[in-house]
C-alpha cells in the first residue's frame, strides 16, 4: 500500500544555519589567503553574541570578528529588535593553532599520499525521482525557504518575514517508490509584531503562504511535479501560533547541528560528521563530496534508479579501507551473461574508476579554493554548479568552480565501464 515519507529544511536564519554559515565564511576567508589552510572553525551563537574557536594551522592572518558581522548582516539580522544584530552582538574569538599529532597524520613528502584527516564513514546518495537526483521531499522543503527568503528581501508582498524559519514535506508514494502526490506541508516562519489578533495574524501568514510562496515555488517546479500539488494537500502554517522571538534570541545555534538538512533529508544514510567550517582535508567533508557526485553520476549513467554509497578512511592513511553500494535492488547495468550486477560488482567497478584517496578528492572538485559559503545553507547536495570570484592576497581577482560534486562528468567513463 502507499507510504508516506517526510524530509524538512531550515532556512538561513535558523540558528544553527546562522553558525554553518559563520564557520564556513572564515574557512573561505582562511582558503582565500593561504589554501593549504587547515581549518576546524566551530561557531555558537545565541542573544546578542556569537562565539568562533576551533583549530587553525595556516600562513594567513585572518580577523574573524568583521567576517562574522557580515555575514550577521548578509543574512539579515540587523535591526535591533531581533536581539541578535550584526552591529552590536559580542563576538569573541577562541581560534587557535592546530595539534601538531593532527598534522602529522595528514601532511606527507608527497602530496598524493596525504592522509585522511580522521577516521570514519561518509556516504553519498542519489535518486532518479528529481532532475537534480536528489529526495523530492527535501527538494521541496529547501525550495520552499529559499523562495521564502526571496520574498523576505523583495520586501513587496510579505514584509512582516523576519530571517529564522522552518519547512516540513511530507511525500505520498507508491508501492512502486514512485511520488504520488503531496501529503502535507509544514511551514513555520519568524515574523514582526502585528496589530491585529493573533488569530487574523496567522490567518494573514497562511493566506500570504498559500497565495504568494506556493505559486512562486510551483513555477520553478516541472510539470510532473507541478501535478502533485493538489487542493488535497494539508497545510500547517505557524502551527504553534505567534512566532516573533526566532533566530539566536529564540533558540541558541551551533555549528554541525543540521547534517541531514545538508545532505539527503533522511534518505539513504549518513555518517554523522558534520560539513561546515572544516576544511577538505577533513574527510567528514571532502569524500561526502566524492560519495555524491560517484552516486549522482551512476544514477544519471542508468546504472540504477537509486544509489547509496559508503566510503570508509582510517586517519593517517591515503587510501579507504572500504567502498559500499548499494543500489536497493534497482540496478539496471548487466553483466555479460545477461545478469543484473550485483551491488558488490558495481562497487568494484566504482574503486577502478574513482580515485578515492584525500588528495586525488581535493584536486578533482578544487577544494583549496573559497568556495564553501554558498554550502552552508539549504544543502551541500542538489546545488547547481556556479561560480564565485575571490579577491586574492595578491590583489587579483579569480573566478572559482562551485559544487563542483554536482558535475554529471564522469557519466561517459561510467557508460564506458557498465556497457550502457
Amino acid at each position: 500500500m502507499p507510504y508516506l515519507f517526510t524530509s524538512e529544511s531550515v532556512s538561513e536564519g535558523h540558528p544553527d544555519k546562522v553558525a554553518d554559515q559563520i564557520s564556513d565564511a572564515i574557512l573561505d576567508e582562511y582558503l582565500r589567503q593561504d589554501p593549504t589552510a587547515k581549518v576546524a572553525c566551530e561557531t555558537l551563537v545565541t542573544t546578542d553574541f556569537a562565539l568562533v574557536a576551533g583549530e587553525i594551522k595556516s600562513t594567513a592572518h585572518v580577523d574573524a570578528e568583521p567576517i562574522v558581522r557580515e555575514t550577521i548582516r548578509r543574512i539579515g539580522y540587523n535591526k535591533a529588535e531581533y536581539l541578535f544584530n550584526a552591529d552590536t552582538c559580542e563576538v569573541m574569538n577562541r581560534l587557535h593553532e592546530q595539534s601538531p599529532d593532527i598534522n602529522q597524520g595528514v601532511e606527507r613528502a608527497k602530496d598524493e599520499d596525504q592522509g585522511a584527516g580522521d577516521q570514519g564513514m561518509m556516504f553519498g546518495y542519489a535518486s532518479h525521482e528529481t532532475a537534480n537526483y536528489m529526495p523530492l521531499a527535501l527538494d521541496l522543503s529547501h525550495r520552499l525557504l529559499q523562495e521564502l527568503a526571496a520574498i523576505r528581501r523583495e520586501n513587496r508582498d510579505m514584509t512582516y518575514l523576519r530571517p529564522d524559519a522552518k519547512s516540513q514535506v511530507t511525500i505520498r508514494y507508491s508501492d512502486d517508490h514512485r511520488p504520488e502526490a503531496i501529503d502535507t506541508i509544514v511551514i513555520s516562519t519568524q515574523h514582526d509584531e502585528f496589530d491585529p489578533s493573533e488569530s487574523a495574524m496567522l490567518e494573514k501568514i497562511k493566506a500570504d503562504v498559500l497565495s504568494v510562496l506556493i505559486p512562486r515555488v510551483q513555477a520553478g517546479l516541472s510539470a510532473d511535479v507541478q501535478a502533485l500539488f493538489t487542493d488535497q494537500i494539508t497545510y500547517h502554517i505557524n502551527p504553534t501560533g505567534k512566532f516573533v522571538i526566532g533566530g539566536p534570541h529564540g533558540d541558541s545555534g551551533l555549528t554541525g547541528r543540521k547534517i541531514i538538512v545538508d545532505t539527503y533529508g533522511g534518505k539513504g544514510a549518513h555518517g554523522g560528521g558534520a560539513f561546515s567550517g572544516k576544511d577538505s582535508s577533513k574527510v567528514d567533508r571532502s569524500a561526502a563530496y566524492a560519495a555524491r557526485h560517484i552516486a549522482k553520476n551512476l544514477v544519471a549513467a542508468g546504472v540504477a534508479d537509486q544509489v547509496l554509497v559508503q566510503v570508509a578512511y582510517a586517519i593517517g592513511v591515503a587510501q579507504p579501507v572500504g567502498v559500499f553500494v548499494t543500489t536497493y535492488g534497482t540496478t539496471k547495468a548487466k553483466n555479460e551473461a545477461g545478469a543484473a550486477l550485483t551491488d558488490g560488482e558495481i562497487a568494484e567497478k566504482v574503486n577502478k574508476l574513482f580515485d578515492l584517496r584525500p588528495y586525488a578528492i581535493v584536486q578533482r572538485f578544487g577544494l583549496q579554493n573559497p568556495i564553501f559559503a554558498q554550502t552552508a545553507a539549504y544543502g551541500h547536495m542538489g546545488r547547481q554548479p556556479g561560480t564565485v570570484q575571490a579577491t586574492m592576497k595578491d590583489g587579483s581577482v579569480k573566478t572559482f568552480e562551485t559544487f563542483t560534486w554536482e558535475k554529471l562528468d564522469y557519466v561517459p567513463q561510467i557508460k564506458a565501464e557498465f556497457g550502457l
